[in-house]
């Protein structure tokens, strides 16, 4: 496949990762259609909320071990992304989480910035997608750094001319924004960043929500974070551990595959349209997050 081949697929790429909102009419068959995909999916993937009291059925007499993703699960999605604030009430909510179970953050966030929005002690934070784990200091890709500095400086100069990109610094990997660029230079965009990627083939190309992301080519992902993670705490051989991770976009999807592998945990994805996943379960959005959370700290207080 030529370049302009390979620029047209990852453009249509991520117009799948992020679907036009349909509006909701009775008399539209194309929204009915869509309703009906949603419902078969829920029976796949049915609420977390709605179907808590099982859930905590099979978590009886077993230490639950919360991860969670941070965008889209702890903060909603911004059009800036330096301002995806962690509400009060959900940081109050993860706080008390925290005391009663052993707690991770892993997002493709740097693990500085993450920290310097949630704000909270006693939890374990995995930033750069695992790549940099404070608490225990592993950092698999610290060779990459001065590589990631010099593409990081390429690219800013690189999309200046594309109204409303940005990119961002997660210090062992890069996110490229483009939630506020028309979808009409989108394509410039990805253009730019394949030809970037081009001279640096030690770096990888991962998409997520309206985000190009440039990643060290090293065996590492959210779900080797999170295996890490049970194995720093001394449990990844319990058979009376239940890891719960709940997250909302594609880099989630390798830590809900382990889990699933592993047959031991549960994953939950957030999302409000049906999409293929290896979750067990769902949630909407942040909202109801927050709610499942209030509710596992309710019956953790009453059991």
């Amino acid at each position: 496949m030529d370049v302009a081949g390979k620029i047209e697929t990852l453009v249509n790429s991520l117009r799948d990762l992020s679907p036009t909102r349909v509006r909701s009419s009775s008399s539209d068959g194309y929204v009915s259609e869509i309703d009906s995909e949603r419902s078969s999916w829920i029976d796949l993937h049915p609420s977390a909320l709605d179907t808590f009291d099982k859930i905590m059925n099979d978590a009886k007499g077993k230490e639950i071990v919360m991860f969670l993703d941070y965008d889209g699960t702890l903060s909603l999605i911004t059009e800036d992304h330096d301002r995806a604030y962690i509400t009060d009430e959900m940081r109050e909510v993860v706080k008390e989480v925290a005391v009663h179970f052993k707690t991770a953050i892993i997002t493709g966030r740097s693990t500085d910035k993450v920290q310097s929005f949630v704000k909270l002690n006693g939890i374990h934070y995995a930033g750069s997608h695992g790549m940099d784990i404070k608490e225990v200091m592993f950092q698999p890709a610290s060779d990459y750094l001065p590589m990631i500095d010099e593409v990081v400086k390429i690219l800013k100069e690189k999309t200046k001319a594309i109204p409303g990109a940005t990119v961002e610094h997660n210090k062992f990997c890069l996110s490229v924004h483009f939630r506020r660029v028309d979808e009409k230079g989108w394509a410039a965009l990805a253009e730019q960043v394949k030809l970037v990627l081009l001279d640096y083939p030690k770096l990888r190309l991962t998409q997520g929500r309206k985000v190009l992301e440039l990643r060290p080519s090293i065996k590492w992902d959210k779900g080797k974070a999170l295996e890490f993670l049970l194995n720093s705490l001394g449990i990844a051989e319990s058979n009376d551990v239940l890891p719960v991770y709940i997250g909302d976009d594609r880099t989630d999807e390798d830590a809900f595959k382990v889990l699933r592998e592993r047959g031991q945990g549960l994953g939950i994805v957030v999302s409000k349209t049906a999409k293929e996943t290896n979750a067990s379960y769902s949630l909407q959005d942040p909202y109801q997050v927050k709610e499942f959370l209030k509710r596992l700290v309710k019956w953790k207080k009453h059991t």
